[in-house]
């Protein structure tokens, strides 16, 4: 008997949508359009997200060795340094590398004539990141140890960086929920002239005594197809998109040289076709749910 009901709604759900062919595709149209939109902000965010961890993981902190730590000691403070949490690499810097790195730098050798018997020049750990915001916390902890002379950190680049993180992730959840606010919108509507249409149907339900559940099922599950059927066009749409544009990038000399790789959309594929999916189900769901509160009043 349940699989009957189940199986009556989804049929009734499938020819509802259907029948309102005009009035659903334009819902299928916008919603496609501000899901595209989203979807845009949603990939290029991903990639900036994905450049800074980039960054990250170049950005790090210079720990200066006093000059008189013995080899046993240089070594302990490494581990040391390595044990506290937020530290992704601590790699060590002999006096002879910083020197070496110093000449390559400015490509003269001659400027550092005999300094390779007194090397200014003090040996180092080069330290990265697992997280930016972690920053001070971990210099502060480095500070307190043995052995450490200085830090040199370049925490104004730090906190841009983490600044732009957090700026992009609010104007995507701004941009996301005014979307989320614009699609409802357009389903509730559309289901709401399916609604209108039989709402004497839907009167004569309920004095028979049809609960509200069922009554509202055949609307939810055309908000529902509506939404699905929207999310997966607009996911074949911008992966078109976004690989003509990655093509057309993908050589580009600025990129090489700064070192940076964008993601494929391969990559964000399964996490792009979530967050469509439970945009689409959910505006469905909601949009239906709006739409039938008037004539479900009792």
């Amino acid at each position: 008997m349940r699989f009957n009901v189940v199986s009556y709604l989804i049929k009734e759900g499938f020819k509802s949508t259907f029948k309102q062919k005009k009035m659903t595709g334009a819902s299928i149209i916008i919603m496609c359009a501000t899901m595209f939109i989203f979807g845009l902000f949603f990939v290029i965010g991903e990639n900036v997200n994905s450049v800074i961890t980039q960054i990250e993981s170049q950005q790090g902190i210079q720990i200066f060795i006093d000059e008189d730590a013995t080899d046993a000691e240089i070594e302990t403070l490494g581990n040391q340094i390595r044990a506290i949490p937020g530290v992704n690499r601590a790699t060590f810097v002999s006096k002879e590398d910083a020197l070496n790195s110093m000449k390559t730098t400015l490509g003269d050798e001659s400027l550092f004539e005999g300094w390779d018997e007194e090397n200014p020049f003090p040996a180092s750990y080069f330290v990265t990141l697992t997280d930016l915001s972690l920053n001070e916390q971990v210099q502060s902890e480095i500070l307190a140890l043995d052995n450490v002379d200085e830090i040199q950190s370049e925490n104004t680049t730090i906190n841009r960086l983490q600044s732009l993180a957090n700026g992009i992730q609010i104007t995507t959840i701004i941009i996301l929920i005014l979307l989320i606010i614009i699609s409802i919108f357009i389903i509730s509507y559309t289901i709401k002239l399916t609604v209108h249409a039989r709402r004497r149907e839907i009167s004569i339900m309920k004095y028979v005594g049809a609960t509200n559940g069922f009554i509202r099922g055949p609307f939810v599950v055309e908000g529902v197809i509506i939404g699905v059927i929207s999310a997966i066009i607009t996911l074949v749409i911008l992966g078109i998109a976004y690989n003509a544009v990655m093509n057309s990038i993908g050589d580009s000399v600025l990129l090489q040289e700064m070192g940076f790789g964008l993601l494929s959309f391969s990559e964000m594929f399964y996490l792009v076709l979530g967050v469509y999916l439970i945009l689409g189900v959910g505006i469905g769901v909601l949009g239906s749910a709006i739409s039938m509160r008037k004539y479900l009043k009792v």
